[in-house]
């Protein structure tokens, strides 16, 4: 038997229909913040991945998937969809169309790493970007839109964190504090950590084995080392994220995995025991020199990403139910040949005219499709009987009342609208 492989799912039945109404929610919040649907190739470039998420990342240095085409060119299941959103932006010259680009996408991505509860090998992201713009209000914008996704998804216990990376001055000083302060704690850390020490310090605060431990509590704030522009541009969000009603916690250790962030940076976690330690159900941030990093011109830009099979654990643990259990409205009963010729006719009438139907399986006992009709929940049954022809009539049974009614043929539309 062939197996799906580890770390990737089939979403099927209940769970199926629940990542629908959940895209369909994301849908209808771009639509109302007036964001453009992008789509971009699963797989892409190695060196834009590389380039943009950066080379000290753990994405590149330990979770994508690269392989060589037949081309000999080397290629990787997109890991995250930022990058391939602001390659887009270069290459189809975005900028010099529009000053401000917003964009949301929804798609699958991919990263070799541990499965776990809402973290998979294969796994299905939406995100939006903004490109264009470095008014603080659009960083407001962007923490409050995935927060109104997930309230809107009846979702409890959310908290926003937020926090500056600060421009590059700031991070430069920030950088050497800290390399200052964990120098001599180095052996005590993991092995990942005392690589970032050389290669990228700030990234040690988003350390999962060892931010528990008191050294962590007591490292340099990035808000000690914030010049004043930096500074005012942090409270000028604070002061957006106060006006639109959002409450935040700033956290001091908040930095994010991916290098190519800086200024805002935030997420937003659900408390949630089934999630673990990994309760994030939004992140992203500020990320002003990607663009021209990536060969573009100079553009700040800003986004985030969300998990879904994050958000379909965060409704299961906490019993919000989005969709209801599967049902139709019509269930078609059939025995003789004539009746089954009058059954195709019917359920394909039904269906041009909106009604959601199904028609029972050929060969089936009438019994048997009684049962079948139980099962599919269904509103109305139409019970087709030959002798019924004669009069042009059909058995049309309301499953809740169990009350059988005669209808002409002609009238069976309308009959079923005025009970709907």
């Amino acid at each position: 038997m062939i197996t799906k492989p580890k770390g990737t799912y089939d979403i099927k039945d209940k769970n199926a229909r629940v990542l629908k109404y959940i895209d369909q929610v994301v849908n209808d919040f771009a639509e109302i913040y007036n964001y453009d649907f992008i789509r971009t190739p699963i797989f892409e470039s190695s060196e834009l991945f590389h380039r943009s998420v950066g080379e000290t990342s753990d994405i590149v240095t330990k979770e994508t998937y690269d392989f060589m085409d037949r081309g000999e060119r080397n290629l990787t299941l997109r890991p995250e969809g930022t990058a391939s959103v602001v390659r887009s932006y270069i290459e189809n010259k975005v900028f010099g169309e529009t000053k401000v680009a917003k964009y949301f996408y929804n798609g699958t991505m991919y990263r070799y790493e541990r499965p776990q509860s809402g973290r998979n090998r294969e796994f299905t992201q939406y995100g939006m970007e903004i490109l264009g713009s470095n008014d603080p209000h659009i960083d407001a914008e962007l923490i409050s839109l995935p927060l109104r996704v997930l309230e809107a998804l009846n979702i409890k216990d959310l908290i926003v964190n937020i926090n500056t990376l600060g421009d590059k001055e700031s991070r430069i000083h920030y950088t050497t504090a800290l390399k200052e302060y964990f120098e001599p704690y180095l052996n005590t850390l993991c092995e990942d950590c005392q690589k970032r020490f050389v290669t990228n310090p700030l990234r040690i605060l988003d350390c999962k084995v060892d931010c528990d431990k008191e050294v962590f509590k007591n490292a340099p704030r990035m808000s000690d080392y914030l010049n004043e522009s930096s500074k005012n541009r942090f409270e000028s969000v604070k002061d957006y994220l106060d006006i639109m009603g959002i409450d935040y916690e700033v956290d001091d250790n908040l930095v994010r995995g991916l290098d190519y962030y800086d200024h805002t940076v935030f997420e937003i976690t659900c408390v949630c025991e089934e999630l673990g330690t990994g309760n994030v159900l939004v992140a992203g941030g500020r990320y002003n020199g990607l663009v021209e990093s990536l060969g573009g011109p100079s553009t700040p830009a800003i986004g985030f990403a969300s998990g879904i099979e994050r958000i379909m654990v965060a409704l299961e643990a906490q019993d919000i139910k989005v969709v209801d259990e599967k049902a139709i409205d019509v269930f078609v009963l059939h025995v003789s040949e004539k009746e089954t010729q009058k059954a195709v006719f019917l359920t394909q009438e039904l269906r041009l005219n909106g009604f959601k139907t199904e028609m029972a399986m050929a060969g089936k006992t009438l019994k048997s499709q009684f049962k079948d009709a139980d099962r599919s929940n269904c509103k109305y049954m139409i019970i087709l009987n030959e002798n019924d022809f004669k009069t042009q009539e059909i058995q049309v049974k309301d499953c809740l009342t169990k009350e059988i009614t005669l209808v002409k043929e002609i009238n069976i539309i309308d009959h079923l609208d005025m009970n709907f």
